[in-house]
């Protein structure tokens, strides 16, 4: 078999490197790509959208077999959310109890007061979890100094499957309460 001659000079000739400005743009566009997935839509519904106009009277109602209520969904994905975004910036958070911790002790809200001020505190960190992954002073990358190699890109992608797993959950709930309007 005979080798292929390289010249000196093909064999010194630079990598082109990206540019500045196109690491730039393209830590943007990532940035802009995982907001995109954390804020939902696209190849689904947002989450707000199962949450939105969810009947008070069914907020703790079990449906055929499927094995929770609203209440319960949407306090866990809160309750997880929060887990994963006080992780993701404060060195002293300490985790709940897992699976316990997880998820509320009852099927249904204390009353409609309770359930607003969960769906409110749902909405707001998911914020915080965009303005962190928005912030140019982020480096999605770094391993987060109090984890065990996680990175704020790695959470914010576990945040957004987390949620979107919960969010198929609610649908079909509110599919077999009758209460999903298909559009």
């Amino acid at each position: 078999m005979k080798k292929k001659k390289t010249t000196k000079k093909a064999a010194k000739r630079p990598i082109k490197k990206n540019s500045a400005k196109a690491l730039r743009n393209s830590g943007r566009d990532l940035r802009e790509q995982v907001v995109f997935l954390l804020k939902g839509g696209g190849a689904h519904v947002h989450f707000m959208d199962a949450l939105d106009d969810f009947p008070a009277a069914k907020y703790g109602t079990f449906a055929n077999s499927l094995p929770h209520t609203g209440w319960q969904l949407l306090e866990h994905a809160r309750l997880a959310q929060w887990d994963i975004l006080d992780f993701s910036r404060n060195p002293k958070h300490v985790s709940p109890n897992f699976p316990d911790g997880y998820w509320p002790k009852t099927p249904a809200p204390a009353n409609e007061a309770a359930w607003k001020e969960s769906v409110a505190a749902f909405q707001r960190d998911l914020e915080e979890m965009v303005h962190l992954v928005r912030n140019p002073r982020t480096d999605l990358f770094a391993k987060i100094p109090h984890g065990q190699g996680q990175s704020i890109l790695r959470e914010a992608l576990l945040l957004a499957d987390h949620n979107s797993y919960h969010l198929g959950q609610l649908v079909d709930l509110r599919r077999a309460l009758g209460a999903w309007q298909e559009s």
